[in-house]
């Protein structure tokens, strides 16, 4: 297994009103995003081609929803999941970023070069 692109603990998971986990984990590996429980329970995942992410306008900086198989996410991934001791953007905008750059490389490995 390869490493994963993109990880974050401590992460609130709801969808809609409704509180999922409130320290769950999302992690982006092998082309697939997953949501994770506390206790590593999957709580939904999809191939990343198939998901789409975004940030909230009106929202805190460490909020991002993710949609995938029908069903929209909204994540609270916080600030400390940052590289200790490193500035950095919010979590958020990382897992954004990380969500389309693992797109575009999923997009473009299978094409012939």
């Amino acid at each position: 297994m390869a490493e994963p692109e993109f990880t974050a603990t401590g992460v609130r998971i709801a969808r809609r009103l409704r509180s999922l986990t409130r320290a769950g984990r999302v992690r982006i590996s092998d082309g697939r995003l997953e949501l994770l429980t506390s206790y590593g329970s999957e709580i939904d995942s999809a191939p990343i081609r198939a998901v789409r992410a975004s940030r909230p306008w009106l929202a805190p900086e460490d909020r991002a929803l993710a949609d995938l198989n029908g069903h929209r996410y909204v994540l609270t991934l916080g600030t400390g999941d940052a590289v200790p001791g490193e500035p950095g953007p919010p979590a958020a905008h990382r897992f954004v970023e990380a969500v389309r750059r693992a797109a575009g490389a999923a997009g473009t490995a299978g094409r012939d070069g």
